[in-house]
């Protein structure tokens, strides 16, 4: 498809560049059969019904943004993508064109060298620690890799909470899984005392699910792979739920991806699955999800569970009610 089909405006002042607070307090568009519904996130137990089941993307954001120098000279800002091995990740960096494989590389007291670089412009690093030993030293070294869009991608110290949500378990996400921001242990009760049950995937959120799609037709566009887990307790748990409501993309991107080869079961691995109009879902039947960039995969997925049209629909009225976009904004619940 065109990728201009997925295009719109948005004001630049609806781009949340801070959560509301408490997290339920956001706003929530429901996107239903009958028209579109301005409420709330703390309305969700009464949108859903006793026996539905949400999955939360238990994984756990990483300080992924490196800030560092070349022994040679001048600096370098670096996204960690995906780990290779304990001691070796797959990054971009800025300047690129200045790197070359060998180069050494410094973050602080954390040392690392390029060990590879790839045709997309993204580059392999290995460091002189691995393991906890280098989970420690980004602790230290690292800061939260707020996209762009929120105050320039810097990140301060209030963001160590917020872009995290509360099933945050796993570390390996260079990027929130932002549906599951909303959630607040009051919600979590109510959802409780609604009959709606929840279980958790893992799918670590690399940075090439939010890259731009510079290409003009969604054909020519490559997905980076990403890691995920779905445990045989969320498996038991789905094919015995009345619907399943996928809590963000990436929770759904998992579950169609386990389920594009039959019924949901205990997986490991990799996923590179990019969902366009015409995909055949079969696991997923509500989905809780923020709202997203123009020309986006993430847009492009959401047009293809809800329908384009009816998501364009829905996107004008939350520019016109001024609804909050992207990672820190509000959301949107949609039906199949």
């Amino acid at each position: 498809m065109r990728v201009d089909l997925f295009d719109f405006e948005l004001p630049q002042d609806l781009i949340a560049q801070r959560p509301v607070t408490p997290r339920d307090a956001a706003r929530l568009l429901d996107v239903a059969p009958d028209g579109l519904h301005d409420r709330g996130v703390r309305d969700l137990p009464g949108l859903l019904r006793k026996g539905d089941l949400l999955v939360f993307n238990d994984t756990k954001v990483i300080p992924a943004r490196l800030l560092g120098t070349r022994p040679a000279g001048g600096k370098v800002e670096v996204l960690l993508i995906r780990e290779r091995t304990p001691d070796r990740w797959l990054a971009f960096a800025r300047p690129t064109k200045r790197l070359k494989s060998g180069d050494a590389l410094a973050f602080g007291k954390l040392g690392a060298h390029v060990a590879a670089k790839h045709e997309d412009g993204s580059i392999d690093i290995t460091f002189d620690r691995s393991g906890a030993a280098l989970r420690a030293a980004f602790e230290a070294e690292g800061a939260v890799p707020l996209p762009p869009y929120i105050r320039g991608g810097t990140a301060d110290a209030r963001d160590r909470a917020d872009y995290q949500t509360l099933f945050a378990r796993h570390d390996g996400s260079v990027a929130a899984p932002t549906a599951g921001l909303h959630f607040t242990p009051e919600l979590m009760a109510a959802l409780t005392d609604a009959g709606i049950a929840t279980a958790g995937v893992t799918l670590h959120v690399g940075a090439g699910t939010f890259q731009p799609v510079r290409v003009d037709d969604t054909d020519a566009h490559v997905m980076h792979a990403e890691w995920g887990e779905v445990p045989q307790a969320t498996a038991d748990a789905i094919a015995g739920a009345e619907r399943v409501v996928s809590v963000g993309t990436t929770s759904l991107r998992l579950l169609e991806s386990v389920a594009r080869t039959g019924p949901i079961r205990a997986w490991t691995g990799e996923t590179d699955i990019f969902i366009t109009p015409g995909f055949g879902f079969r696991a997923v039947d509500l989905l809780l999800t923020n709202f997203h960039l123009p020309r986006s995969t993430l847009f492009m997925l959401v047009s293809a569970f809800a329908g384009l049209e009816r998501m364009k629909d829905a996107y004008a009225h939350a520019v016109q009610e001024r609804y909050r976009f992207y990672s820190y904004g509000d959301c949107c619940l949609l039906r199949r």
